[in-house]
């Protein structure tokens, strides 16, 4: 995980020159300058509106006596989309207004609980903490059919005692 996440780091800032090259050709330089410290004012002034929004939210869930766990969640994006939008380029402009702005922030919120934070705390808890907890059986029945390993047992395999499995 931590490789993709440093090839992402080197991945946009090129991109962004490589784009802010190409926007430069097509509107010149003035207008490209002039349209990157636009989109980082205009995002900013989201970042503070959805920023005092999110910290109303996260107080009245407080209040309620709910986890703000969502509320959580969108500051520390928000906080992703300042840094984004306070850097130079129309890429990573483009990334920050995605965390700013609120339909797009829930999509991103769903997915990152869901593929990100959900697996890692169950890792670190063994299934406790979100109640997939498996006391027997197979946890994974799916994995004995990615193998190809596939046990039938009949009547006759099993030998069971019923003595020994009554209580006394």
């Amino acid at each position: 995980m931590w490789k993709r996440l440093l090839l992402g780091l080197l991945l946009i800032p090129l991109a962004d020159a490589l784009f802010l090259v190409v926007v430069a050709d097509f509107l010149g330089w003035q207008r490209t300058v002039l349209l990157v410290v636009l989109t980082a004012l205009l995002g900013m002034i989201f970042v503070q509106f959805e920023g005092r929004r999110t910290i109303r939210r996260l107080q009245r869930a407080l209040v309620e006596g709910r986890p703000p766990t969502d509320e959580l969640l969108d500051g520390g994006f928000l906080i992703a989309a300042g840094a984004f939008l306070l850097t130079p380029g129309l890429v990573t402009d483009a990334i920050g207004f995605l965390l700013v702005i609120p339909p797009t922030r829930y999509v991103i919120r769903v997915a990152t609980k869901r593929w990100v934070i959900v697996p890692y705390i169950d890792k670190q808890t063994g299934g406790f903490a979100s109640g997939r907890i498996y006391t027997s059986g197979f946890p994974n029945p799916d994995a004995d059919q990615e193998r190809g390993e596939t046990i039938h047992l009949d009547e006759d395999d099993v030998d069971i005692d019923d003595e020994d499995t009554r209580p006394e």
